[in-house]
Protein backbone atom coordinates (compact mmCIF):
# COMPACT_ATOMS: atom_id res chain seq x y z
CA UNK A 1 0.00 0.00 0.00
CA UNK A 2 1.34 3.62 -0.58
CA UNK A 3 0.03 6.79 -0.21
CA UNK A 4 -0.29 9.32 -3.31
CA UNK A 5 0.81 12.72 -2.57
CA UNK A 6 -1.34 16.10 -2.13
CA UNK A 7 -1.01 16.99 -5.22
CA UNK A 8 -0.38 15.60 -8.89
CA UNK A 9 1.83 18.65 -9.98
CA UNK A 10 5.73 18.04 -8.28
CA UNK A 11 6.03 21.83 -8.44
CA UNK A 12 3.03 22.88 -6.33
CA UNK A 13 4.27 24.17 -2.92
CA UNK A 14 2.40 25.12 0.31
CA UNK A 15 3.40 26.65 4.08
CA UNK A 16 6.75 28.12 3.97
CA UNK A 17 8.09 27.31 0.94
CA UNK A 18 5.68 28.72 -1.27
CA UNK A 19 5.51 31.75 1.51
CA UNK A 20 9.61 32.07 0.48
CA UNK A 21 8.97 31.91 -2.84
CA UNK A 22 6.49 34.44 -3.13
CA UNK A 23 8.08 36.70 -0.56
CA UNK A 24 10.95 36.29 -3.40
CA UNK A 25 9.06 37.51 -6.04
CA UNK A 26 7.52 40.26 -4.03
CA UNK A 27 10.70 42.03 -3.38
CA UNK A 28 11.39 42.24 -6.91
CA UNK A 29 7.92 43.94 -7.09
CA UNK A 30 8.64 46.45 -4.12
CA UNK A 31 12.14 47.69 -5.85
CA UNK A 32 10.47 48.28 -9.05
CA UNK A 33 7.88 50.49 -6.76
CA UNK A 34 10.62 51.99 -5.40
CA UNK A 35 12.75 53.25 -8.55
CA UNK A 36 9.13 54.16 -9.90
CA UNK A 37 6.97 56.58 -7.67
CA UNK A 38 10.03 58.04 -5.67
CA UNK A 39 11.74 60.01 -8.59
CA UNK A 40 8.43 62.48 -8.91
CA UNK A 41 9.19 63.67 -5.26
CA UNK A 42 12.72 64.40 -5.90
CA UNK A 43 12.18 65.20 -9.48
CA UNK A 44 12.95 69.05 -7.94
CA UNK A 45 16.61 67.88 -7.19
CA UNK A 46 17.01 66.22 -10.35
CA UNK A 47 16.36 68.90 -12.46
CA UNK A 48 18.36 71.03 -10.55
CA UNK A 49 21.38 68.95 -10.74
CA UNK A 50 21.30 67.83 -14.26
CA UNK A 51 20.63 71.92 -15.53
CA UNK A 52 17.08 70.99 -16.77
CA UNK A 53 13.68 72.94 -17.12
CA UNK A 54 10.83 71.10 -15.73
CA UNK A 55 9.53 70.00 -19.34
CA UNK A 56 12.79 67.92 -19.11
CA UNK A 57 12.95 67.04 -16.43
CA UNK A 58 8.95 65.33 -16.63
CA UNK A 59 10.41 63.71 -19.44
CA UNK A 60 12.46 61.45 -17.33
CA UNK A 61 9.09 59.97 -15.95
CA UNK A 62 7.18 59.51 -19.17
CA UNK A 63 10.63 57.37 -20.09
CA UNK A 64 9.94 54.84 -17.43
CA UNK A 65 6.22 54.69 -18.61
CA UNK A 66 7.19 54.42 -21.79
CA UNK A 67 9.81 51.80 -21.10
CA UNK A 68 7.09 49.75 -19.21
CA UNK A 69 4.44 49.92 -22.13
CA UNK A 70 7.07 48.80 -24.96
CA UNK A 71 8.77 46.69 -22.61
CA UNK A 72 5.71 44.58 -21.40
CA UNK A 73 5.02 43.00 -24.43
CA UNK A 74 8.51 42.27 -26.03
CA UNK A 75 10.26 40.81 -23.40
CA UNK A 76 7.60 38.62 -22.84
CA UNK A 77 7.28 37.19 -25.90
CA UNK A 78 10.91 37.36 -26.34
CA UNK A 79 11.00 34.79 -23.16
CA UNK A 80 8.20 32.74 -23.97
CA UNK A 81 10.78 29.74 -24.77
CA UNK A 82 12.77 30.20 -21.83
CA UNK A 83 12.08 28.88 -18.19
CA UNK A 84 10.32 31.19 -16.08
CA UNK A 85 13.23 31.58 -13.08
CA UNK A 86 15.40 32.57 -15.73
CA UNK A 87 13.32 35.10 -17.24
CA UNK A 88 12.63 36.54 -13.76
CA UNK A 89 16.53 36.40 -12.82
CA UNK A 90 17.26 37.91 -15.96
CA UNK A 91 14.01 41.01 -15.67
CA UNK A 92 15.91 41.86 -12.57
CA UNK A 93 19.59 41.49 -13.64
CA UNK A 94 18.38 44.52 -16.06
CA UNK A 95 16.35 46.56 -13.82
CA UNK A 96 19.24 46.59 -11.33
CA UNK A 97 22.20 47.48 -13.53
CA UNK A 98 19.66 50.03 -14.75
CA UNK A 99 19.33 51.23 -11.67
CA UNK A 100 22.83 51.78 -10.97
CA UNK A 101 23.01 53.24 -14.33
CA UNK A 102 21.05 56.26 -13.53
CA UNK A 103 23.13 56.42 -10.04
CA UNK A 104 26.21 57.19 -12.09
CA UNK A 105 24.76 59.37 -14.62
CA UNK A 106 26.67 62.60 -15.96
CA UNK A 107 23.74 64.24 -17.64
CA UNK A 108 20.21 64.37 -18.97
CA UNK A 109 20.71 62.15 -21.85
CA UNK A 110 21.75 59.47 -20.03
CA UNK A 111 19.75 59.83 -17.20
CA UNK A 112 16.74 59.86 -20.01
CA UNK A 113 18.02 56.12 -21.16
CA UNK A 114 18.92 54.43 -18.00
CA UNK A 115 15.22 55.49 -17.07
CA UNK A 116 13.76 53.96 -19.95
CA UNK A 117 16.21 51.07 -19.96
CA UNK A 118 14.49 51.03 -15.99
CA UNK A 119 10.90 50.83 -17.68
CA UNK A 120 11.44 48.07 -20.19
CA UNK A 121 11.11 44.83 -17.45
CA UNK A 122 8.85 46.40 -15.32
CA UNK A 123 5.83 44.98 -17.18
CA UNK A 124 7.15 41.52 -18.07
CA UNK A 125 8.81 40.96 -14.69
CA UNK A 126 5.55 41.18 -13.24
CA UNK A 127 4.01 39.38 -15.91
CA UNK A 128 6.01 36.12 -15.22
CA UNK A 129 6.17 37.09 -11.77
CA UNK A 130 1.92 36.10 -11.35
CA UNK A 131 2.35 33.13 -13.83
CA UNK A 132 5.05 31.67 -11.24
CA UNK A 133 3.41 32.59 -8.43
CA UNK A 134 -0.02 30.89 -10.13
CA UNK A 135 2.08 27.98 -10.84
CA UNK A 136 3.39 26.95 -7.65
CA UNK A 137 -0.09 27.78 -5.35
CA UNK A 138 -2.82 25.31 -4.89
CA UNK A 139 -5.30 26.39 -7.79
CA UNK A 140 -7.99 27.36 -5.51
CA UNK A 141 -5.70 29.87 -4.30
CA UNK A 142 -4.33 31.36 -7.23
CA UNK A 143 -5.78 34.81 -6.78
CA UNK A 144 -4.09 35.12 -3.51
CA UNK A 145 -0.75 34.15 -4.86
CA UNK A 146 -1.57 36.86 -7.25
CA UNK A 147 -1.93 39.03 -5.13
CA UNK A 148 0.98 38.49 -2.64
CA UNK A 149 3.40 39.37 -5.09
CA UNK A 150 1.80 42.23 -6.38
CA UNK A 151 1.70 43.06 -2.72
CA UNK A 152 4.90 44.16 -3.18
CA UNK A 153 4.31 47.35 -5.28
CA UNK A 154 1.72 48.39 -3.00
CA UNK A 155 3.87 48.21 0.47
CA UNK A 156 6.65 50.15 -1.69
CA UNK A 157 4.60 52.89 -1.55
CA UNK A 158 3.84 52.59 2.07
CA UNK A 159 7.49 52.20 3.62
CA UNK A 160 10.13 51.90 0.05
CA UNK A 161 9.09 55.81 -1.40
CA UNK A 162 8.86 57.45 1.61
CA UNK A 163 12.44 56.10 3.06
CA UNK A 164 13.92 56.51 -0.62
CA UNK A 165 13.02 60.03 -0.59
CA UNK A 166 14.15 60.92 2.66
CA UNK A 167 17.63 59.26 1.65
CA UNK A 168 17.80 61.21 -1.68
CA UNK A 169 16.85 64.68 0.32
CA UNK A 170 19.97 63.97 3.13
CA UNK A 171 22.55 61.92 0.71
CA UNK A 172 21.40 63.42 -2.68
CA UNK A 173 18.94 62.26 -4.94
CA UNK A 174 21.32 59.84 -7.07
CA UNK A 175 21.47 57.62 -3.84
CA UNK A 176 17.92 56.44 -4.45
CA UNK A 177 19.16 54.89 -7.69
CA UNK A 178 21.78 53.43 -5.43
CA UNK A 179 19.49 52.08 -3.12
CA UNK A 180 17.07 50.29 -5.47
CA UNK A 181 20.63 48.57 -7.13
CA UNK A 182 21.12 46.86 -3.75
CA UNK A 183 17.36 45.49 -3.40
CA UNK A 184 17.41 44.05 -6.92
CA UNK A 185 20.97 42.17 -5.97
CA UNK A 186 19.13 40.78 -3.37
CA UNK A 187 15.95 40.01 -5.12
CA UNK A 188 18.58 38.06 -7.43
CA UNK A 189 19.77 35.83 -4.60
CA UNK A 190 16.39 35.33 -2.94
CA UNK A 191 14.68 33.92 -6.40
CA UNK A 192 17.81 31.89 -6.80
CA UNK A 193 17.80 30.38 -3.71
CA UNK A 194 13.62 30.08 -2.93
CA UNK A 195 11.84 30.14 -6.30
CA UNK A 196 12.03 26.62 -7.81
CA UNK A 197 12.98 25.92 -11.47
CA UNK A 198 9.79 25.17 -13.31
CA UNK A 199 9.57 23.89 -16.51
CA UNK A 200 8.89 25.87 -20.09
CA UNK A 201 5.63 25.26 -20.79
CA UNK A 202 4.58 22.59 -23.52
CA UNK A 203 4.16 24.10 -26.57
CA UNK A 204 5.49 27.67 -25.60
CA UNK A 205 6.86 29.86 -28.45
CA UNK A 206 6.74 33.25 -29.41
CA UNK A 207 4.03 32.13 -32.24
CA UNK A 208 1.81 31.21 -29.61
CA UNK A 209 2.71 34.10 -27.57
CA UNK A 210 1.69 36.41 -29.92
CA UNK A 211 -1.35 34.16 -31.30
CA UNK A 212 -3.09 35.10 -27.66
CA UNK A 213 -3.26 39.27 -29.48
CA UNK A 214 -6.08 37.56 -32.02
CA UNK A 215 -8.41 36.76 -28.67
CA UNK A 216 -11.20 39.62 -28.24
CA UNK A 217 -11.26 39.16 -24.70
CA UNK A 218 -7.25 39.71 -23.94
CA UNK A 219 -8.22 43.42 -25.39
CA UNK A 220 -11.64 43.49 -23.66
CA UNK A 221 -9.76 42.92 -20.28
CA UNK A 222 -7.05 45.29 -21.05
CA UNK A 223 -9.43 47.96 -22.02
CA UNK A 224 -11.41 47.44 -18.50
CA UNK A 225 -7.95 48.26 -16.77
CA UNK A 226 -7.06 51.18 -18.78
CA UNK A 227 -10.68 53.09 -18.66
CA UNK A 228 -11.31 51.90 -14.83
CA UNK A 229 -7.74 52.72 -13.76
CA UNK A 230 -7.83 55.43 -15.84
CA UNK A 231 -10.72 57.37 -12.96
CA UNK A 232 -8.33 55.96 -10.53
CA UNK A 233 -5.61 57.89 -11.66
CA UNK A 234 -7.23 60.69 -12.71
CA UNK A 235 -7.77 61.71 -8.69
CA UNK A 236 -4.11 60.01 -7.58
CA UNK A 237 -2.22 62.45 -10.46
CA UNK A 238 -3.56 65.88 -8.14
CA UNK A 239 -4.36 64.39 -4.96
CA UNK A 240 -1.36 67.51 -3.87
CA UNK A 241 -3.95 70.33 -5.16
CA UNK A 242 -6.92 68.82 -3.75
CA UNK A 243 -5.76 67.58 -0.48
CA UNK A 244 -4.33 71.25 0.30
CA UNK A 245 -6.45 73.37 -1.64
CA UNK A 246 -9.64 71.61 -1.34
CA UNK A 247 -9.56 69.91 2.40
CA UNK A 248 -6.99 72.35 3.94
CA UNK A 249 -4.12 70.22 4.73
CA UNK A 250 -0.72 71.65 4.95
CA UNK A 251 1.96 70.65 2.69
CA UNK A 252 3.91 68.76 5.43
CA UNK A 253 1.10 66.68 6.25
CA UNK A 254 1.49 65.23 2.48
CA UNK A 255 3.86 62.04 3.05
CA UNK A 256 1.52 61.23 5.69
CA UNK A 257 -1.81 61.52 2.73
CA UNK A 258 0.47 59.82 0.27
CA UNK A 259 1.38 56.95 2.75
CA UNK A 260 -2.24 56.23 3.98
CA UNK A 261 -3.32 55.97 0.17
CA UNK A 262 -0.04 53.25 -0.18
CA UNK A 263 -1.52 51.49 2.86
CA UNK A 264 -5.18 51.40 1.51
CA UNK A 265 -3.42 50.34 -2.05
CA UNK A 266 -1.89 47.33 0.46
CA UNK A 267 -5.34 46.50 1.83
CA UNK A 268 -7.20 46.31 -1.35
CA UNK A 269 -4.73 44.13 -2.86
CA UNK A 270 -4.85 41.76 -0.29
CA UNK A 271 -9.08 41.67 -0.55
CA UNK A 272 -8.51 41.46 -4.14
CA UNK A 273 -6.60 38.26 -3.96
CA UNK A 274 -9.39 36.76 -1.88
CA UNK A 275 -12.11 37.99 -4.79
CA UNK A 276 -10.42 36.57 -7.18
CA UNK A 277 -10.29 33.18 -5.61
CA UNK A 278 -14.34 33.82 -5.00
CA UNK A 279 -15.28 34.69 -8.49
CA UNK A 280 -12.83 36.35 -11.03
CA UNK A 281 -15.73 38.58 -13.41
CA UNK A 282 -18.06 38.84 -10.06
CA UNK A 283 -15.17 40.95 -8.64
CA UNK A 284 -14.63 42.98 -11.76
CA UNK A 285 -18.06 43.69 -11.57
CA UNK A 286 -18.35 44.47 -7.82
CA UNK A 287 -14.81 46.36 -7.20
CA UNK A 288 -15.55 48.97 -10.85
CA UNK A 289 -18.59 49.24 -8.90
CA UNK A 290 -17.20 50.09 -5.52
CA UNK A 291 -14.74 52.19 -7.48
CA UNK A 292 -17.57 54.70 -9.58
CA UNK A 293 -19.21 55.49 -6.26
CA UNK A 294 -16.17 56.33 -3.94
CA UNK A 295 -15.12 58.30 -6.76
CA UNK A 296 -18.34 60.41 -7.02
CA UNK A 297 -18.52 60.58 -3.12
CA UNK A 298 -15.05 62.23 -2.94
CA UNK A 299 -15.33 65.70 -4.22
CA UNK A 300 -18.26 66.09 -0.71
CA UNK A 301 -15.54 64.20 1.14
CA UNK A 302 -12.90 66.54 0.04
CA UNK A 303 -14.34 69.48 1.77
CA UNK A 304 -13.08 68.52 4.98
CA UNK A 305 -9.65 66.97 6.24
CA UNK A 306 -10.89 64.33 8.15
CA UNK A 307 -12.93 62.90 5.18
CA UNK A 308 -10.72 63.26 2.64
CA UNK A 309 -8.13 61.58 4.34
CA UNK A 310 -10.79 58.36 4.81
CA UNK A 311 -11.39 58.70 0.76
CA UNK A 312 -7.94 58.81 -0.16
CA UNK A 313 -7.64 55.53 1.95
CA UNK A 314 -10.70 54.03 0.07
CA UNK A 315 -9.41 55.52 -3.41
CA UNK A 316 -6.32 53.48 -3.09
CA UNK A 317 -8.02 50.63 -1.46
CA UNK A 318 -10.63 50.34 -4.19
CA UNK A 319 -8.54 51.10 -6.76
CA UNK A 320 -5.66 48.18 -5.99
CA UNK A 321 -8.53 45.60 -5.09
CA UNK A 322 -8.81 45.58 -9.24
CA UNK A 323 -5.52 44.36 -9.84
CA UNK A 324 -5.87 40.89 -8.80
CA UNK A 325 -8.51 39.50 -10.67
CA UNK A 326 -7.90 41.50 -13.62
CA UNK A 327 -4.39 39.47 -13.71
CA UNK A 328 -5.66 36.34 -13.30
CA UNK A 329 -8.71 37.22 -15.84
CA UNK A 330 -5.66 37.85 -18.24
CA UNK A 331 -3.98 34.48 -17.60
CA UNK A 332 -7.35 32.28 -18.44
CA UNK A 333 -8.48 34.30 -21.30
CA UNK A 334 -5.04 33.76 -22.79
CA UNK A 335 -3.73 30.10 -21.68
CA UNK A 336 -1.53 29.23 -24.66
CA UNK A 337 0.41 33.08 -23.72
CA UNK A 338 0.00 33.36 -19.88
CA UNK A 339 3.54 35.56 -19.43
CA UNK A 340 2.59 38.57 -22.50
CA UNK A 341 -1.31 38.41 -21.38
CA UNK A 342 -0.18 39.32 -17.45
CA UNK A 343 2.43 41.41 -18.53
CA UNK A 344 0.65 43.31 -20.50
CA UNK A 345 -1.50 44.20 -17.66
CA UNK A 346 1.22 46.60 -16.82
CA UNK A 347 1.23 48.19 -20.07
CA UNK A 348 -2.54 48.88 -19.69
CA UNK A 349 -2.22 50.33 -16.25
CA UNK A 350 0.25 52.75 -17.45
CA UNK A 351 -1.68 53.34 -20.20
CA UNK A 352 -4.57 54.47 -17.66
CA UNK A 353 -1.81 56.22 -15.75
CA UNK A 354 -0.89 59.10 -18.98
CA UNK A 355 -4.97 59.16 -19.42
CA UNK A 356 -6.01 59.75 -16.21
CA UNK A 357 -3.50 62.70 -15.16
CA UNK A 358 -4.41 63.89 -18.73
CA UNK A 359 -8.01 63.84 -18.90
CA UNK A 360 -7.89 65.14 -15.00
CA UNK A 361 -5.27 68.01 -15.86
CA UNK A 362 -7.52 69.27 -18.53
CA UNK A 363 -10.57 69.44 -17.10
CA UNK A 364 -8.61 71.31 -13.65
CA UNK A 365 -7.16 73.99 -16.91
CA UNK A 366 -10.82 73.60 -17.86
CA UNK A 367 -12.16 75.46 -14.69
CA UNK A 368 -13.95 72.77 -13.13
CA UNK A 369 -12.20 72.94 -9.78
CA UNK A 370 -9.56 70.71 -8.53
CA UNK A 371 -12.09 67.84 -7.58
CA UNK A 372 -13.52 67.23 -10.92
CA UNK A 373 -11.38 64.69 -12.16
CA UNK A 374 -12.78 62.46 -9.44
CA UNK A 375 -16.17 63.11 -11.50
CA UNK A 376 -14.41 62.38 -14.27
CA UNK A 377 -12.85 59.19 -12.78
CA UNK A 378 -16.30 58.07 -11.66
CA UNK A 379 -17.56 58.15 -15.45
CA UNK A 380 -14.90 56.34 -16.70
CA UNK A 381 -14.87 53.71 -13.91
CA UNK A 382 -18.51 53.19 -15.26
CA UNK A 383 -17.49 52.56 -18.58
CA UNK A 384 -14.86 50.55 -17.41
CA UNK A 385 -17.56 48.69 -15.66
CA UNK A 386 -19.95 48.44 -19.07
CA UNK A 387 -16.94 47.01 -20.84
CA UNK A 388 -16.70 44.17 -18.00
CA UNK A 389 -19.99 42.84 -18.65
CA UNK A 390 -19.78 43.19 -22.41
CA UNK A 391 -16.63 40.73 -21.58
CA UNK A 392 -18.65 38.44 -19.42
CA UNK A 393 -22.32 38.39 -21.78
CA UNK A 394 -19.39 37.04 -24.71
CA UNK A 395 -18.26 34.49 -22.18
CA UNK A 396 -22.33 33.34 -20.98
CA UNK A 397 -22.76 33.41 -25.05
CA UNK A 398 -19.60 31.29 -25.32
CA UNK A 399 -21.20 28.41 -23.47
CA UNK A 400 -18.20 28.54 -21.20
CA UNK A 401 -19.99 28.16 -17.70
CA UNK A 402 -20.55 30.44 -14.08
CA UNK A 403 -18.52 30.44 -11.05
CA UNK A 404 -20.04 30.20 -7.76
CA UNK A 405 -21.91 32.92 -7.51
CA UNK A 406 -23.01 32.76 -10.87
CA UNK A 407 -20.17 34.99 -12.82
CA UNK A 408 -18.26 33.15 -15.78
CA UNK A 409 -15.38 31.26 -15.09
CA UNK A 410 -13.14 30.58 -17.99
CA UNK A 411 -12.06 27.23 -19.01
CA UNK A 412 -8.53 26.92 -17.16
CA UNK A 413 -9.94 28.27 -13.87
CA UNK A 414 -12.74 26.02 -13.85
CA UNK A 415 -10.40 22.63 -14.96
CA UNK A 416 -8.13 24.19 -12.09
CA UNK A 417 -11.00 24.03 -9.75
CA UNK A 418 -11.88 20.32 -11.00
CA UNK A 419 -7.78 19.49 -10.88
CA UNK A 420 -7.76 20.53 -7.14
CA UNK A 421 -10.60 18.40 -5.80
CA UNK A 422 -9.30 15.45 -7.53
CA UNK A 423 -6.51 15.96 -6.13
CA UNK A 424 -8.05 15.86 -2.84
CA UNK A 425 -9.52 12.65 -3.43
CA UNK A 426 -6.19 11.31 -4.19
CA UNK A 427 -4.72 12.07 -0.81
CA UNK A 428 -6.48 8.89 0.55
CA UNK A 429 -4.24 5.86 0.60
CA UNK A 430 -4.42 3.37 -3.04
CA UNK A 431 -3.28 0.12 -3.39
CA UNK A 432 -0.35 -0.68 -6.12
Amino acid sequence: MSILPASSDPHRLSGQRLALAIGALAVGGFAIGTTEFTIMGLLEEMRADLGVDYAEGGQVISAYALGVVIGAPVLATIGAKKPQRTVALALMLVITLANLSSFFASGFGWMLASRFLSGLPHGAYFGVAAVIAASLADPAKRGRAIAMVMLGLSIANVIGVPFATWLGQQFGWRSMFLLVGVIGMGTLFLIRAFVPALPVRPGASIRTELGALRSPQLWLTLLIGIVGFGGFFAVYSYISPIMTEVAGLGAALLPLVVALYGVGMVVGNILGGRLADRSIMGSIYGVMATIAAVLLLFPLAATMPWSACLFVFLVGASGSTLIPPLQARLLDVSPDAPSLASSMNHSALNTANALGAAVGGAVITAGWGFTSPALVGAVLAVLGLGVAVVSGRMDRRAGQGGGRDGSVVAPTAAHAQQAHRQQSHSQQAHVD
